[in-house]
């Protein structure tokens, strides 16, 4: 059964499922989708086109689902929303703004962790098991992959991409994207391969050592990517590995270049 605080405001326009609880001084807008078991605590502000899956967690004073910090965005024509999956906890004054361009969206997958005052800009797009620390800060069209971890107060260039298993240096700004399974500092370098992420997630060590194999190709063999990447093709690469080379496609902003000495983890 529903617990609602007497103070807070629900739309009528609003779905809330049976066992939704909203706390104190808390307001969910029209046209707010909030699946079983989620907790909207004290302040927060849940508005516009923004569905949410069950079990999550809307700290105190988050706001998600508000118009973007985009002098293009045109409320009365853009029609725009929030995607938000499973058992996601968002803490304190977390930030996620919908999409920009009509028709488009801002999402979150599931089981993500966005610590006190973490922001995501119109069109971000977290994956899975997603940790971001306190403070960190992404801008429009900034993605990252599942089970990736970011440390505290690190800043995302608008279009960055950040692949899964990756490693985020906290404090730092990150303007290129970050290939997939590394560990990243905020001056532009990878420092080599997140063993203990890998590990972690379950990679067998065959896979890793393909992991690494295919790192050294793009990073270690005096080959540009465009180089590197023929190389590649002309081998046959495991499943994760050649996620790892297709993550060189289709990059906006560049790839962070990996610093001349590997990790000894792996």
């Amino acid at each position: 059964m529903s617990t609602i605080h007497p103070t807070a405001i629900i739309s009528s326009e609003a779905q809330l499922a049976s066992d939704v609880e909203v706390g104190p001084f808390a307001i969910v807008g029209a046209g707010v989708h909030l699946g079983a078991g989620c907790r909207v605590l004290a302040h927060a502000i849940i508005e516009g086109d923004t569905i949410v899956g069950e079990n999550n967690t809307f700290g105190y004073g988050a706001v998600i689902g508000a118009v973007p910090q985009d002098y293009a965005f045109d409320p009365t024509k853009n029609k725009t929303g929030v995607r938000i999956g499973s058992s996601n906890t968002f803490r304190e004054y977390v930030t996620i703004h919908r999409g920009t361009k009509d028709g488009t969206i801002t999402t979150v997958g599931n089981e993500c962790f966005l610590m006190a005052n973490a922001h995501l800009g119109h069109n971000c797009t977290i994956g899975n098991n997603v940790i971001l620390a306190n403070a960190v800060l992404c801008a429009g069209h900034v993605t990252i992959g599942d089970r990736t971890v970011v440390g505290g107060g690190a800043g995302f260039h608008q279009f960055v991409r950040v692949g899964r298993c990756v490693m985020a240096q906290g404090l730092e700004r990150f303007l290129k994207d970050v290939t997939p399974y590394t560990t990243a500092n905020g001056i532009g370098e990878l420092m080599g391969l997140n063993a203990i992420g890998l590990r972690r997630a379950g990679f067998s060590s065959e896979a890793r050592m393909e992991i690494r194999r295919a790192y050294k190709l793009m990073f270690h063999s005096n080959l540009n990517v465009t180089q590197a990447l023929e190389a590649a093709a002309k081998e046959t690469w495991s499943t994760e590995a050649q996620e790892f080379f297709d993550f060189f496609h289709g990059s906006k902003r560049g790839f962070a270049p990996a610093c001349s000495i590997m990790n000894n983890d792996e």
